[in-house]
């Protein structure tokens, strides 16, 4: 192997344990979640309507900012994200926390958030 593909290799291993750090650990999670969290789906409506967990609610990282508030009326109420990758669902929890959302938590990815809640 070249440097080059080390490289690559040590960028991917990186951004998948950064990645990784980001996201709520399982077991508070389910803690969060049997403290009435609320459960947000931050894809489009489109992958909601095609499987998501039967908890959530749908507001897509597009208009996050703007919908919270109609469904979270504390900003100390947990929250926990979701989405296809992890990813969106990071950029969720960096927009909710600038507007001082405090309770917010990256489940990451629709298939870890459903081995987690169970749904």
């Amino acid at each position: 192997m070249d440097s080059t593909q080390l490289i690559i290799i040590a960028a991917v291993i990186i951004f998948f344990v950064l990645k990784k750090l980001g996201q709520v650990s399982p077991a508070k999670a389910r803690e969060l979640v049997a403290a009435g969290a609320l459960i947000v789906d931050v894809r489009t409506p489109g992958e909601f309507a095609d499987g998501h967990l039967a908890s959530a609610v749908n507001i897509p990282l597009d208009v996050i900012g703007q919908q919270i508030s109609a469904h979270v009326k504390d900003k100390n109420q947990p929250i926990l994200v979701y989405c296809l990758s992890g990813s969106r669902s990071a950029l969720a929890k960096r927009i909710l926390k600038g507007q001082g959302f405090s309770g917010v938590h990256n489940l990451g990815s629709i298939f870890r958030a459903r081995s987690i809640v169970g749904e």
